[in-house]
Order: C-alpha cells, then sequence, then structure tokens
C-alpha cells in the first residue's frame, strides 16, 4: 500500500470501451454487415475499418451511402441493439482490462468512461463489472462532437473537476485503442496510451504505447503523469470550456 504521506501524480484514468475494455469491434461488424446485405448492398472489410472508434453519427452516414436506407438515428439505434443482443450473451472482455480497473480501484484512483456508444451499450458493459468502477459515463449521446473530437474528453475531465478542483488535464491518463480515440485523447491534452487493437497505429510521440493492457500496473499510469508533471512531453495542453454542457448518461 502507498505511504499515506505520498500524494499520487495520478488522479483519473480516462477509459475507452469498445477495443479497449471489451472486444465488442467483431459486435459491431457483424451488425453493419447485417443491416447492409439487409439492404441489398455488400459491406467490405476495408469499410468496416472505417468505422473503427468512430462516432456513430459518422457511421451511420457512412452506411447510408453503402446504400442501407434508412434514417441515422434508425441506424444507430439497429446497431446499439444488435450489440447489445451479443454482449448479453457473452461479454468479450480485452486482456488485462478488468485487472487494470480492479488495481486503479484499490489505489484510490478514480475513472471515468469515454466512449462513442450510446448510454444503453455502456450501462450494459458497465453492469457486467464486479464493482462500480466508473463515477460516470460519457458516451456518445451525450456530446454533440464525437470522436476524434476532444470534447468527450474535455468533459469527463470537467466532471471530474467539479469534485476535486484541483484537478487538472496534467493528473489524467486516457487508454485508447482506435486513431480517432487516440487523436480526440491526444488533442485534449490528457497524456494517452494507445493499446492497439483492430487496426494498427502508427508511432507518434504525442502518445505512448503498449501492446496490451495484461500485466500493466497503477504504477507506470503514475510514471506517465510524474512525466507529464514534470514536463517531459510534446503533447498540446488545450484549454477546457467551462461554458460546455455538461449533460451525462
Amino acid at each position: 500500500m502507498r505511504p499515506s504521506a505520498t500524494v499520487s501524480p495520478l488522479k483519473a484514468v480516462l477509459w475507452d470501451m469498445d477495443g479497449t475494455i471489451v472486444d465488442t469491434e467483431p459486435y459491431w461488424i457483424e451488425a453493419e454487415h447485417a443491416l447492409v446485405a439487409a439492404h441489398g448492398g455488400s459491406w467490405s472489410h476495408e469499410q468496416a475499418m472505417q468505422l473503427v472508434g468512430q462516432s456513430l453519427t459518422f457511421s451511420a452516414g457512412i452506411l447510408q451511402q453503402a446504400g442501407v436506407q434508412l434514417t441515422v438515428r434508425q441506424i444507430i439505434d439497429t446497431l446499439t441493439a444488435e450489440v447489445i443482443r451479443n454482449v448479453q450473451r457473452r461479454v468479450p472482455w480485452r486482456p488485462g482490462a478488468r485487472e487494470l480497473l480492479e488495481g486503479v480501484h484499490r489505489a484510490g484512483v478514480r475513472s471515468a468512461l469515454v466512449t462513442m456508444s450510446e448510454g444503453p451499450l455502456a450501462r450494459e458493459i458497465v453492469a457486467s463489472l464486479p464493482r462500480p468502477y466508473f463515477e460516470f459515463l460519457v458516451t456518445g449521446d451525450t456530446v454533440t462532437r464525437g470522436k476524434p473530437h476532444p470534447e468527450a474528453y474535455l468533459t469527463a475531465v470537467e466532471l471530474l473537476r467539479q469534485a476535486d478542483p484541483g484537478l487538472t488535464i496534467d493528473h489524467c491518463v486516457a487508454l485508447e485503442d482506435s486513431a480517432p480515440g487516440v487523436a480526440a485523447a491526444v488533442a485534449s491534452g490528457v497524456a494517452t496510451v494507445a493499446i492497439p487493437h483492430i487496426v494498427p497505429l502508427p508511432e507518434d510521440p504525442r502518445h505512448i504505447t503498449w501492446d496490451s493492457l495484461e500485466g500493466r500496473t497503477v504504477s507506470e499510469l503514475e510514471s506517465i503523469t510524474a512525466h507529464r508533471q514534470a514536463g517531459n512531453t510534446g503533447a498540446a495542453t488545450v484549454p477546457i470550456s467551462a461554458s460546455r454542457s455538461l449533460a451525462v448518461d
């Protein structure tokens, strides 16, 4: 246990969900294939890869271009319902995710979920966990601009600051698996760890890359924030707008 006199540089971990905590991307891709086929079209692997980590609104637009004759809202609801049905049968946890969540919880570090999935699916995943690890959820239906825009991460930091005004982006680490997610986290100014999964990510000095969450520890996350607070990072710092809407699901 950490000595009481030691103040951790890490105050919060911001977790992506799909591809980071759970391997739901195959569920999404399966649902996309079925939806496009139902409208007489075909859906390629390359098209599916375009949607990994993107907002559902963006994804729905691409599916409309592929021939799906539904509204954006109908597409989102159809895909989400199918993924939820699969999750209810089996939650496909990513290696090391639950263990690191437990480690963060035991260390007294706060966690927030920052996902482009909407509330119903996020709540389904959260309900499958053994503890209430997440203080709140920032989901795709609670922001106006999805990843790769930084709004979701900036909103999460603002919400964390409500209980701890001294908290800044330098006290947080974001965990992401996709290019849009990593771009969103980096643009927010939060120290970012990329854990590539479905789509490879190029090396970039603005984020750290881990092969997996398996075997990773809170101490490693603390080292990242300590490094950030020492000023040894090239990541940009984006001011947090006090006027941003804080509605969360």
